[in-house]
C-alpha cells in the first residue's frame, strides 16, 4: 500500500449547479493524456461520493504530490459566469466532511490541503485550512 500523508481537495472547475459524473471527468482527463481519472473520489451535487482511481494507485491531480496523496474533487467551483466560487451544496459540504473524517481515520497522519496550496490556482475555491 502507498504511504499517504496528504489529502488534497479540488473542484471540477465547472459552473454552479451543472451535474457532472466520474465518467465525464474520466473522459476529460483521458483527453489530456491521463490513463484514467486522476482523482480518487468525486462528490456529486447531491452529496453522493463516487470512487475514481483506486486509492492503491497514485493519483494524477497535484503535480509533485500524487505518489503520497489522495485526491478528492467536488463538482462545481465556478459561478454562472465562470468565475471562481465556493459552489458546494449543503450535501456536498456534509459529504466532504464525512469523507475527510473517514480518510483521516484510515490515514491519521495525513494533512488536509487545497490544490491552491501547491499550484497557482483558485481550486478548490474555498479555504481548506480554515474549514479543516
Amino acid at each position: 500500500m502507498r504511504k499517504i500523508d496528504e489529502i488534497i481537495i479540488h473542484c471540477s472547475a465547472t459552473k454552479e449547479g451543472q451535474p457532472f459524473s466520474v465518467a465525464d471527468i474520466d473522459r476529460w482527463h483521458r483527453a489530456r493524456g491521463f490513463r484514467c481519472i486522476g482523482y480518487h473520489f468525486v462528490i456529486y451535487l447531491d452529496g453522493s461520493v463516487h470512487a475514481g482511481r483506486p486509492i492503491a494507485e497514485s493519483g494524477a491531480h497535484c503535480q509533485g504530490h500524487n505518489a503520497h496523496s489522495i485526491g478528492i474533487c467536488y463538482v462545481g467551483g465556478l459561478d454562472g459566469l465562470g468565475q471562481p466560487k465556493d459552489t458546494r451544496t449543503t450535501k456536498q459540504k456534509e459529504a466532504l466532511k464525512a469523507l475527510v473524517r473517514q480518510l483521516k481515520n484510515d490515514y491519521p497522519h495525513a494533512e488536509i490541503h487545497g490544490h491552491n496550496e501547491f499550484a497557482p490556482k483558485t481550486c478548490p475555491c474555498f479555504n481548506v485550512r480554515a474549514e479543516f
